[in-house]
């Protein structure tokens, strides 16, 4: 039994570390949506079983938090992809260089270009036939400031945009609900107003038991 849960562990492992190892950044960002996904599905399963809810709140409640849930989503995977971008851009191109990678690719006559749209460290490093020793530090630069560029981007996301996009997002949904409740007040009263005489079934009920024949 422990032999064959120790094997499954080493072939996920392995499967990770195939599909993020040489992107971390990713790993964040998608371990990053799944953790929002599984709190708010935990938040709606809340409100479906809790029984001091009464039908009606749940049918707003319900879409609400779904709706929330997206806002959350969607304004984490723009903030974190654009900070990730704009790292793994600066490292592709050399905006972002570390001095000792620089000044080698100098003395080899690949600098050419250096910042550009069109420059690419790895590939004038592979051109100045460098090591692989040398190029799979450069990759572990790489990795890590996509790394902090990721996490940073997280941060600000979770604790400065994504609450504001929400509560204004929140705020105009409610007062959509509450311009919904009076609209629904209203149909009430014009029902009522048509139909002044009109008798429920358990005043009817009522009247007529104290009715003697």
């Amino acid at each position: 039994m422990l032999k064959a849960l120790s094997s499954q562990f080493n072939r996920i492992k392995n499967v990770i570390s195939l599909k993020y190892g040489k992107d971390p950044g990713k790993m964040l960002i998608h371990t990053g949506v799944a953790g929002w996904i599984m709190s708010s599905a935990a938040q709606i399963i809340g409100i479906v079983f809790n029984d001091k809810i009464s039908k009606e709140q749940k049918l707003f409640m319900i879409p609400q938090e779904a709706a929330d849930a997206t806002v959350n989503i969607v304004s984490f995977l723009l903030v974190t992809q654009t900070f990730k971008h704009i790292a793994s851009e600066a490292m592709r191109t050399g905006k972002w260089i570390p001095k000792n990678i620089k000044d080698f690719l100098k003395k080899r006559g690949q600098i050419k270009n250096l910042g550009t749209k069109n420059f690419n460290v790895l590939k004038r490093l592979e051109k100045a036939k460098v090591g692989r020793r040398t190029l799979s530090k450069y990759q572990n630069v790489c990795n890590g400031i996509d790394v902090v560029a990721t996490t940073t981007g997280s941060v600000i996301s979770c604790n400065l945009i994504t609450p504001a996009v929400r509560n204004v997002y929140a705020s105009h949904s409610q007062k959509e609900m509450i311009a919904r409740m009076e609209n629904g007040k209203q149909k009430n009263k014009k029902t009522d107003a048509a139909f002044p005489y009109y008798v429920s079934l358990s005043d009817f009920k009522n009247h007529s038991s104290s009715l003697k024949i």
